[in-house]
């Protein structure tokens, strides 16, 4: 019976050893697969670095920097507000003045398409 008993001792403790064997193995599995997810993403994010950093040398040699781009439409709005700006001031007096003759003298004349009514 002790021998029995003995025998079925050995079978648990086996049987404990394969179970602890398995709970270590699924870790390992777990710590690796996170490990190749977290490997995965760093090269995903690197390649997508690299693309994007392709993209705007590509965007930059076709259209032009944006920032000459804006610093040059920026120029020439400042410079034609400018050439406004002084053309109003001056020609506003001459304006005015011919403006207000042609409202204030009133020259009454018939309209050479009148017709008389006989």
């Amino acid at each position: 019976m002790t021998s029995q008993s003995q025998g079925i001792q050995q079978l648990l403790q086996a049987e404990k050893r394969a179970k602890d064997k398995l709970e270590e193995a699924k870790k390992r599995k777990g710590k690796r697969l996170k490990q190749a997810k977290e490997e995965a993403m760093a090269e995903i994010d690197h390649y997508r670095l690299q693309r994007e950093k392709e993209f705007r040398n590509k965007q930059t040699n076709v259209m032009g920097s944006e920032g000459n781009l804006s610093a040059k439409i920026e120029e020439q709005t400042t410079e034609i507000v400018r050439n406004l700006t002084s053309s109003y001031h001056k020609n506003m007096e001459s304006m005015m003045k011919k403006l207000l003759n042609t409202i204030c003298d009133i020259n009454p004349e018939v309209h050479p398409n009148f017709r008389h009514a006989v």
